[in-house]
């Protein structure tokens, strides 16, 4: 790409450069840019705070790496930054550098650096705060990372602070060796930060609903005195909290379909079928658009068992092994979709134990009976089973970074009997040293619960049962319906 063409960009991009030479409010673009204004048309009000310390200025001189599937509002977010940042009086808004790296290469990303500091020359004075470098979807460029590396060891733009978006976690591109490692800075922020769908908490935020949200609890003791107390004065509540939980389950929490569940009964086919783009310009390389749907429904309806590989590339029509091992390998590393492997009783992982695998929003398991006749719906247990999972790796990732990005969350347990334990202890760091997490088993009933609870208790001698609608903490055993789990786990 030309030098030209690159300023172009970069001014198109950043419409506060000419708002603070001409003296407009460096605020105003925000009310007519497209992204923001298409925002506005299916807003709950639902805002991430995932750049909040970016955005005002708690963070400096660092690197942050934002990820997590399309979709999902990476570049909004990028955008409200740039308008808190550029209403700050502290802040000249030509400090502020967007740039839009979705087509851009190696190259032409080194030049926009280059560029973007030309352009905006004339905040360099000796007292001038660091520039803000916001790059989007950068991910897709080939050797971003080293590029990144260089121009932070080499160039003024290490003095700077970077944010970085990208949809897929690629392994080619080194993000750990390349950027993280000795590059922490003199803070204790989070420099890897993963922007995923809403999390039920989100969702019962704007639903309307107005039920409480109690503070998510200790991983390691979800059975405190404390989280008796709460759920025991919530217990009237029940029936509403598994109406809410089943809403979540049938439209996720991307936003704009959460905004269509709520306001028009369902998700709108357009954007199942921008989801479905996203996923095959993501995961269909090497194979016809039409498996998408296929892998997603063999995932959906496989997904509360251990996955047999062979018997399932098999079954669903893919070459080899090999090939479909590609496919799920590529769902992971576009956050689509999260591996559960077999842990024995200490968290450790069991070598060559079949996984696990679940989709990390309901909406994908829903996506191709919407959009194809004759595949088969998800069912709401398993729904709901996958729901907790996610909600748990997040939350051990936001306990020590970089363990969803390396499959080091969950895992499930296989007793000496044979039965399973759906999301077993595994370690997680605690001011006292390493403690394991408490198990939890999903059983999305409405009675007879005790029989499934005697699997958890045989094992560990207590633990939390998620039920559909039971609550009962008197046993060893806690029955606490799904989404009171969901709320105490994040």
């Amino acid at each position: 790409m030309r030098d030209d063409q690159i300023r172009a960009i970069l001014r198109q991009a950043n419409p506060w450069w000419l708002a603070s030479a001409t003296g407009v409010s460096p605020t105003a673009w925000a009310s007519s840019h497209r992204l923001l204004r298409d925002r506005a048309r299916f807003d709950l009000g639902y805002r991430s705070p995932v750049l909040d310390d970016v955005a005002t200025g708690q963070v400096d001189d660092k690197l942050v790496v934002l990820t997590g599937p399309r979709r999902v509002g990476k570049s909004i977010v990028l955008l409200d930054t740039a308008a808190t940042l550029c209403g700050r009086d502290d802040v000249d808004p030509r400090q502020v550098i967007h740039i839009p790296a979705d087509d851009f290469t190696a190259q032409d990303l080194a030049r926009a650096f280059a560029l973007g500091r030309d352009l905006t020359r004339s905040v360099d004075r000796p007292d001038s705060r660091p520039r803000v470098w916001l790059l989007d979807e950068i991910s897709g460029i080939s050797g971003w990372t080293t590029t990144l590396k260089r121009m932070r060891d080499q160039t003024l733009v290490g003095e700077d602070t970077v944010v970085a978006t990208g949809s897929r976690w690629v392994g080619a591109d080194d993000i750990t060796a390349d950027l993280l490692a000795g590059r922490a800075g003199r803070g204790s922020h989070r420099r890897l930060r993963h922007l995923m769908p809403m999390s039920f908490r989100d969702f019962l935020a704007v639903s309307g609903r107005n039920l409480p949200a109690f503070p998510a609890a200790s991983l390691r003791d979800l059975q405190s005195e404390s989280v008796r107390e709460a759920l025991q004065s919530l217990s009237f509540l029940v029936d509403d909290y598994d109406l809410a939980w089943q809403e979540y389950l049938t439209c996720g929490g991307f936003p704009r379909a959460v905004y269509g569940h709520i306001t028009n009964g369902d998700v709108s086919p357009g954007y199942l079928r921008d989801l479905e783009a996203w996923l095959i310009a993501d995961l269909a390389d090497d194979e016809t658009p039409d498996s998408v749907p296929l892998l997603l429904e063999g995932l959906a309806t496989r997904t509360t068992s251990p996955l047999n590989l062979t018997k399932t590339a098999r079954d669903l029509g893919y070459n080899s092994k090999n090939q479909f091992d590609r496919r799920l390998n590529r769902l992971i590393a576009t956050f689509a979709a999260l591996r559960c492997p077999q842990r024995n009783e200490h968290g450790e992982i069991v070598v060559g134990a079949q996984a696990k695998y679940y989709l990390t929003d309901p909406l994908l398991a829903w996506l191709p009976s919407r959009l194809r006749a004759g595949l088969a719906k998800p069912e709401l247990p398993s729904l709901s089973e996958a729901a907790l999972a996610t909600s748990l790796a997040i939350a051990l990732d936001d306990l020590q970074e970089r363990r969803f990005t390396v499959g080091d969350t969950i895992g499930y347990l296989r007793t000496g009997s044979g039965q399973e334990i759906d999301l077993a202890p595994v370690t997680l760091p605690t001011a006292d040293g390493p403690r394991l997490t408490t198990p939890l088993e999903s059983k999305w009933v409405s009675h007879g619960w005790r029989t499934e609870a005697k699997v958890i208790e045989n094992k560990y001698g207590a633990g939390v049962l998620a039920t559909r609608n039971i609550l009962d903490v008197s046993h060893p055993t806690w029955a606490i319906p799904a989404p009171m789990v969901a709320l105490l786990l994040r």
